[in-house]
């Protein structure tokens, strides 16, 4: 029997729909890039090595996303294609699963905490104090990372049954509680003493656990579409090899991120630490853009993935066309902003002149791209919601591994760190036709043949 709040995925006018379920995550993932430019914004003060600390720690924040989100989409693609398909046992199966997946995945993160902290940041630079913040902070975000993938897992079955205002809920509450503990427990306010660069990852953690709580106990009061349990729950191979199929492609991809961010900051560290915390800087302000993109994302998924199940062609089009129109919109204003306001977002850092004399071009030149990877991000989306997740997979791949480090490493080559930035531009107007085609093809072969 279908069900109640996720019937109106099927249902309701699209564009309303649409808003209706994005906005709140758009809200929430805007807040989510604030508090991560606060966070940086604070710890700057401390040094510039701190603030680059932060910017090589990130590929393993991106890991822990990449592993968070990819679930996620794949538990997200299973369950709603099952809700529309009006079966409520095997889309209560796909949640269930997901819940055992994220304890497995914590598992990984915890060992690599204990043991692996050190040689990774010792692979890279042989700065003893950047070395110390980093295991400062990264120690102690992975060795408790269960808050962080409890939160995606639990965020993710509300937003695949419609409740995306919830998450909107979980998210902010989690961001403003981090905003007010970042200066508390870095500075030492109230008579707490500083702790600096540990203060913010306490900070970051207590707000994880708390919006992971959040999330468990709101889907354990108001999702009525399924039947969850948090123990007892035996693995089931199928369900897995389901979610995997999809989340693995998009596991991939945000890995794809990591491990270029790796490759990039390396290529960055010829010329100096500096270009470095730019480079931390331009990935904590393109959060303002991007996000409100990943916020969309994640309410068109439910839609495509329902519609499809449910064979409603017309639904899925429309959802299609409307979601580009959306995120190409909010990546052209993330470009006239950056484009104006460079020395304006750069000093939110306490940036040197150096940092300014980097930074400056490094933001209006990457910037050029925002609209062509909107684009390629939200058709990417479209194949992870129907079932098609290698081919989002290839197209992070062609975006980042053949064309970023390469075009990146040979521009490095000038000796001029202005020219590498450009590599970016060039990366995303390759991707978006590859994505392009791509979706032409899809549509012939998939999407087409539907009532």
């Amino acid at each position: 029997m279908k069900n109640m709040n996720s019937e109106k995925l099927g249902t309701m006018p699209m564009n309303r729909l649409i808003l209706t379920l994005s906005v709140p995550m758009m809200i929430s993932m805007f807040i989510q890039s604030l508090y991560n430019v606060v966070d940086s914004m604070f710890v700057a003060q401390i040094s510039e090595e701190a603030l680059a600390a932060l910017s090589l720690v990130f590929p393993i924040q991106m890991l822990m996303v990449a592993i968070g989100i990819g679930t996620g989409v794949g538990m997200n693609a299973e369950l709603s294609k099952r809700l529309g398909e009006g079966d409520r046992k095997l889309a209560s199966d796909a949640a269930n699963n997901g819940v055992f997946l994220t304890f497995f995945h914590y598992g990984i993160f915890l060992v690599f905490g204990l043991f692996f902290v050190r040689p990774f940041f010792e692979m890279q630079t042989d700065n003893a104090e950047i070395i110390r913040y980093g295991m400062e902070y990264t120690v102690l975000i992975t060795t408790l990372s269960i808050g962080k993938l409890m939160q995606f897992t639990y965020e993710r079955i509300l937003q695949a049954t419609g409740r995306t205002y919830y998450t909107m809920i979980t998210q902010g509450t989690g961001a403003v509680l981090n905003i007010i503990l970042d200066p508390i427990l870095i500075f030492g306010w109230f008579g707490i003493p500083a702790l600096g660069v540990y203060g913010a990852a306490i900070a970051t953690i207590i707000a994880q656990v708390t919006s992971a709580t959040l999330a468990f106990v709101i889907n354990s009061k108001v999702n009525d579409d399924l039947d969850m349990h948090i123990f007892g729950n035996k693995p089931d191979l199928k369900v897995i090899k389901r979610i995997y199929s999809v989340g693995i492609p998009s596991m991939v991809m945000t890995s794809i991120t990591s491990l270029v961010t790796l490759i990039f900051n390396n290529i960055l560290l010829q010329f100096t630490p500096t270009a470095i915390a730019v480079y931390g800087v331009y990935i904590k302000l393109q959060g303002f853009a991007f996000m409100p993109v990943f916020g969309l994302n994640n309410g068109m998924i439910p839609i495509v993935s329902y519609n499809f199940g449910a064979r409603n062609k017309d639904r899925m089009v429309k959802a299609i066309k409307l979601s580009l129109m959306y995120g190409a919109l909010i990546m052209l204003t993330g470009t006239v902003l950056f484009q104006i306001f460079p020395v304006q977002f750069l000093n939110l850092f306490s940036a040197s002149e150096e940092m300014l004399r980097i930074g400056v071009p490094a933001l209006r030149t990457i910037s050029l791209s925002f609209v062509f990877a909107g684009i390629s991000i939200m058709l990417g989306t479209v194949f992870q919601a129907i079932g098609n997740a290698v081919i989002s997979l290839w197209i992070q791949v062609i975006r980042q591994l053949l064309v970023l480090v390469p075009v990146a490493y040979a521009l490095s080559l000038t000796g001029d760190v202005n020219m590498v930035w450009w590599s970016k531009l060039i990366s995303e107007s390759v991707t978006v036709v590859f994505a392009v085609l791509a979706m032409r093809f899809l549509y012939k072969k998939k999407i087409e043949p539907l009532k």
